[in-house]
């Protein structure tokens, strides 16, 4: 008969992916309101003080520019110049999962980062397939119904489409910017 103490020694951890971004208002390389309340609340609600219980996964997408030269003159551009952008790129998506990897190992909370490129929509449906979570946590930027029509939003698109449970979290009132596009 095994006892009650090891079954609970050998669980898997939960866990819980949460889909990352950075801020469009407050600037390199600060992670987006949406995403530190996501965060936030998965910690407040979900891991509270069991943290040998989760295992949280962060993942940054990476949406590359139309032309790939940002605000870069295209015409101008030399190899040297992709270079130089695709390492800035990703040194600003080491630094965003940084906050969030730093917060978790001071908690004492497994996890693992990391960065995908593409459209948010379809890499983080590839993501969960792949990884299968227990749970995907996306923050939520609050968009009203004609933004929604014309940006749409990434939350709903998952809700439908991953093949795990969803939690969307809204921004704060407090901190939600004049225009919700920001974040």
């Amino acid at each position: 008969m095994a006892s009650s103490s090891s079954a609970g020694e050998d669980a898997t951890p939960t866990r819980i992916l949460i889909s990352v971004n950075e801020s469009s208002i407050r600037g390199y390389p600060h992670p987006s309101i949406s995403s530190r309340t996501a965060f936030d609340w998965t910690l407040q609600k979900i891991v509270r003080s069991n943290v040998a219980g989760f295992k949280l996964l962060f993942l940054h997408v990476q949406i590359p520019d139309e032309d790939g030269f940002d605000d870069m003159d295209s015409i101008y551009a030399s190899p040297d110049d992709f270079q130089s952008m695709n390492q800035k790129e990703k040194i600003r998506g080491i630094h965003l999962l940084q906050y969030f990897v730093e917060h978790s190992h001071q908690l004492g909370i497994q996890c693992e980062a990391w960065i995908r490129k593409g459209d948010p929509k379809e890499v983080i449906c590839q993501e969960v397939k792949k990884v299968q979570p227990d749970i995907l946590v996306v923050g939520s930027r609050g968009l009203g119904p004609f933004q929604r029509v014309f940006v749409g939003t990434v939350s709903e698109y998952l809700v439908k489409h991953v093949d795990c449970p969803v939690v969307t979290i809204k921004r704060k009132a407090d901190e939600a910017p004049h225009d919700p596009i920001d974040d």
